[in-house]
């Protein structure tokens, strides 16, 4: 694996840097590394087009009923609704062809809307504003996450909840074999330290209540 050693002419697609380095290649695909808020980005040359994308998408299972897939969201529901007072608005973004969360949030009291680009496209709901949002397994699929993060800003109310759930980078040395970068419809993998960057530059609170999960509050 090479280290970090060409700075590339090239914006950092989640926190806007004007320039990127080359982290490494793995089979004919090239990653950048942004040394603002450490995000690793496969280069858009290696993105799927959307009709593949959603060739992909399709496969997934996401059934309401899968108590296992109820317990891996629980991951973010649970110390969200820890957050939240009673009946609220919601926003479930990227949701998928199977809207589990916005179930469980639902049954919880709150009232939940639903958007997907491929499964729920009504661009409607994008134009209201959210005591909460949630995007679980979501933004690592971004293509302009620093676009993505801006909408949420204007969406949330102030004191509004974002609910985040991606599978955070760690090691370099470990990113090879990773099996999140693996899968081709992941182009954006952040650290823990890339939230807080994103948070911090909106003014939000960001915390860590378990791993892979960020819980930010617009203040």
């Amino acid at each position: 694996m090479s280290i970090i050693d060409k700075e590339v002419k090239s914006e950092c697609t989640v926190c806007g840097a004007p320039t990127t380095h080359h982290f490494l290649t793995l089979k004919g695909k090239d990653y950048r590394r942004c040394e603002k808020c450490r995000a690793t980005l496969l280069d858009p040359a290696h993105w799927l087009l959307p009709e593949e994308e959603f060739k992909l998408y399709r496969k997934h299972n996401n059934d309401s009923t899968d108590r296992g897939y109820q317990k891996f969201l629980s991951k973010l529901a649970k110390p969200l609704l820890a957050k939240l007072v009673p009946s609220q608005n919601g926003l479930d973004y990227g949701c998928g062809p199977g809207p589990v969360l916005a179930e469980i949030l639902t049954d919880a009291g709150h009232q939940m809307s639903l958007f997907d680009p491929f499964f729920y496209p009504d661009k409607s709901v994008l134009e209201k504003t959210y005591d909460f949002i949630t995007c679980t397994e979501s933004i690592e699929h971004f293509h302009r996450p620093a676009e993505e993060f801006a909408r949420f800003n204007q969406m949330l109310r102030y004191g509004g909840w974002l609910g985040i759930m991606t599978c955070f980078q760690t090691d370099d040395d470990r990113f090879s074999s990773w099996h999140y970068r693996r899968d081709p419809t992941h182009v954006t993998f952040y650290r823990e330290t890339t939230l807080r960057y994103i948070a911090a530059k909106f003014g939000w609170s960001c915390e860590i209540p378990v791993k892979d999960v960020a819980l930010m509050q617009k203040r």
